[in-house]
């Protein structure tokens, strides 16, 4: 690879980036400036929470449908127009006017989340240089974590100090960004000639009993960090005892926590097996919840284990990706989008469980004792897929 290329790879993945950026402040910003849409729509906060599960539903049930529809495409033509699609719907819920139009555009921003980040990632594989896939992922990842960091709180600070329709314009300001970035950095020949028959056609890659019970492993042990992330605010406050300020300082310093973690977990899997690292993250994860729930009442402790917490979250992202990639053998696409799918069903699915305990009165601390049995599931079932493995390999070599 000549050194012009390489410099247009490493602007394809910060296309890639750019999009990831956009993508995690329209998911996120929702969050902090709910009771200003609330107020605008004339509607109370728990209904205004529609809008959150709305978007994740859209991810769930666009990510295999829009991989299906650009199948035909080449990667940068499927890119460009998931970002389109994203890009129009998102800037049009900035000017909904009643709670159903928003339900309707807040959806239809959710479809092509996960067959971005899916296809996204099979796309990074392909500019990566030898045995750098798992780096070119967690390049693309980082603008999500960046959005953490900078974006949602930018995006927080507009929507309460001038309107939350402006948060949304934000966000299509950020589409049309990946947009430009995407049309004139992202390589076609490249793609293409990456793009072949053989890596997507016909295949028994969505038939492989692995690939399903990785995307459980995925629904299952990522619930456990939604589980506690859901109920950052509450803990903080109620447990923690700090102003409500200070909410938004600790999600910052998760977001610093994920930003470092995304690029461990890139690391980790040149060491270890995927699920390797997936399983040892997830052990890990069930450990610092558990400490969590323990010292949560302590102002010094709370920052320093929503660092960890966020450091560990995200050392998984890259390695789970990988894993399900090389699971979906000829659907690679297909397969990697329907993670995506898998993360935000952990997204719901923690949230639920996480605020069981509250519903039988327990503290908010006890969210990260659910998301630590949440997390050791995961790591349990990542156990299991490596003796299956284990015994398909004895089973080959006999």
């Amino acid at each position: 690879m000549n050194n012009t290329s390489r410099s247009t790879n490493k602007k394809a993945l910060l296309s890639l980036a750019i999009g990831g950026f956009g993508i995690g402040l329209t998911e996120f910003v929702i969050m902090g400036i709910l009771p200003n849409i609330a107020n605008s729509l004339e509607i109370s906060i728990p209904k205004a929470g529609h809008f959150i599960a709305i978007y994740a539903l859209g991810v769930v049930v666009g990510a295999p449908i829009m991989a299906r529809i650009t199948n035909n495409l080449n990667p940068k033509r499927t890119l460009l127009f998931l970002m389109l699609w994203f890009t129009l719907f998102n800037t049009l819920s900035a000017f909904s006017p009643n709670y159903w139009i928003m339900m309707l555009f807040r959806f239809l921003s959710g479809m092509p989340h996960g067959a971005f980040f899916g296809i996204g990632a099979v796309v990074s594989g392909y500019l990566a240089k030898p045995d750098k896939a798992a780096q070119a992922m967690a390049i693309m990842f980082s603008g999500l974590t960046v959005a953490n960091i900078l974006g949602v709180p930018l995006g927080t600070y507009i929507g309460q100090e001038l309107h939350w329709s402006y948060s949304f314009i934000l966000v299509g300001f950020a589409g049309i960004a990946t947009l430009a970035s995407l049309y004139f950095w992202m390589p076609k020949k490249e793609l293409e000639e990456a793009d072949s028959p053989q890596t997507q056609g016909a295949s028994p890659g969505l038939r492989n009993k692995k690939l399903w019970a990785l995307i459980v492993l995925t629904t299952v042990g990522t619930g456990g960090f939604f589980a506690w992330y859901s109920y950052i605010a509450p803990l903080v406050i109620n447990v923690t005892k700090l102003p409500e300020a200070n909410v938004g300082y600790v999600m910052i310093v998760a977001g610093l926590g994920m930003f470092f973690g995304n690029f461990l977990g890139a690391r980790m899997v040149e060491i270890l097996n995927p699920v390797k690292s997936v399983v040892l993250s997830m052990l890990c994860m069930t450990t610092i919840l558990i400490l969590n729930a323990i010292f949560a009442s302590s102002d010094i402790a709370i920052f320093i284990l929503s660092f960890i917490v966020g450091v560990i979250t995200f050392s998984i992202t890259a390695p789970i990706q990988i894993a399900i990639i090389k699971a979906a053998k000829g659907a690679e696409k297909l397969g990697s989008s329907m993670n995506q799918s898998a993360f935000n069903m952990g997204n719901a699915s923690g949230a639920y469980f996480g605020g069981l305990p509250m519903v039988y009165g327990l503290g908010f601390n006890y969210a990260s004792v659910v998301g630590g049995i949440l997390a050791c599931i995961g790591a349990c079932i990542g156990i299991a897929i490596l003796y299956m493995d284990k015994h398909s390999k004895r089973k080959k070599e006999s």
